[in-house]
């Protein structure tokens, strides 16, 4: 026996062969997700977080500057990585959602490394 149980013949003499009817009901359709609706779902996503972190960078940026105690360069390392990831968002939004991932990581970056200066 070669190991493969489904092209053998059982101990009742059966052949285990798979048809074509088998095939297809292995696949069926509702399992199978709809490319239009993935790419949909990659460009809500895309949008809402890059949206999400640029409120969240602009918010840094007006508490830091509001309170004064950290260097200029701060509030404004958090106003640029918001403005990238704001262009992250409209990018996303119209299905450039690779450079959106990537201009996330980007602005997300530029915020982390200007906290560092704080």
């Amino acid at each position: 026996m070669s190991g493969r149980g489904d092209s053998e013949i059982s101990e009742t003499g059966e052949d285990q062969a798979r048809t074509p009817d088998d095939e297809r009901a292995l696949t069926d359709p509702e399992d199978v997700e709809d490319p239009a609706q993935e790419a949909r779902r990659a460009r809500w996503t895309a949008a809402a977080t890059g949206a999400l972190l640029a409120l969240a960078g602009l918010a840094a940026s007006t508490l830091r500057a509001a309170t004064g105690s950290a260097p200029v360069l701060v509030p404004a390392a958090y106003a640029f990585g918001a403005a990238v990831c704001g262009l992250a968002a409209f990018l996303g939004s119209r299905g450039r959602t690779r450079r959106a991932l990537w201009l996330l990581i980007a602005g997300v970056m530029v915020m982390a490394l200007g906290d560092q200066f704080d």
